[in-house]
């Protein structure tokens, strides 16, 4: 008999597992009935799921505006905003001369624009190799060179130069990296 109700108890955990991994990923009535009209995005039907999304929020992700702050740019007064102007329209053709001659590195960047009458500092001209980027498993910074220039404590000009393109922008210092758009934080 011992043989038997081994036998047994083997058998009734082998039907159990069975039943168990058989009805993985089934949906039961109750299931059906709560997950009705889900999405794969926050639905305010769905229980727990917040009603509330932010005004500008890009994904409509809780505390979207607040974790993403760092990278939005101050508001320029619009004297201010006519001068940072100027100064991007006088930085946007050596750069693109630059760029027409492959010449993107800091220290050419920065003798032309130099040669503009700009001054070197935190509170004025700042050319600096291009951020970081991480691809293939590794980080690397790509060849090219980032303008920021102080105008006014509320106004920058925002450029860059490289064998891809070049751009310049006027527009608000950002909060914590000044002229410069921060790397993504998280």
């Amino acid at each position: 008999m011992p043989t038997s109700t081994s036998f047994q108890r083997t058998a009734l955990v082998g039907v159990v597992l069975v039943l168990t991994l058989g009805a993985c990923g089934q949906q039961r009535a109750s299931d059906s009935a709560a997950g009705a009209g889900a999405s794969s995005s926050a639905s305010p039907s769905l229980p727990g799921a917040s009603p509330y999304v932010e005004p500008g929020a890009g994904d409509g992700a809780p505390h979207y505006n607040e974790n993403n702050a760092y990278r939005r740019t101050g508001e320029m007064s619009p004297a201010h905003e006519r001068d940072a102007e100027r100064e991007a329209a006088r930085i946007e053709p050596v750069l693109k001369r630059l760029w027409g001659q492959g010449k993107w590195d800091p220290e050419t960047v920065r003798a032309a624009l130099l040669e503009l009458g700009y001054e070197e500092g935190d509170d004025a001209l700042t050319v600096r190799e291009m951020f970081p980027r991480f691809e293939n498993n590794e980080y690397y910074t790509p060849e090219g060179a980032m303008v920021g220039l102080r105008v006014h404590p509320d106004a920058c000009v925002t450029a860059f130069v490289q064998k891809s393109n070049y751009g310049v922008q006027a527009n608000g210092p950002y909060p914590e990296t000044g002229c410069f758009e921060p790397l993504y934080g998280h």
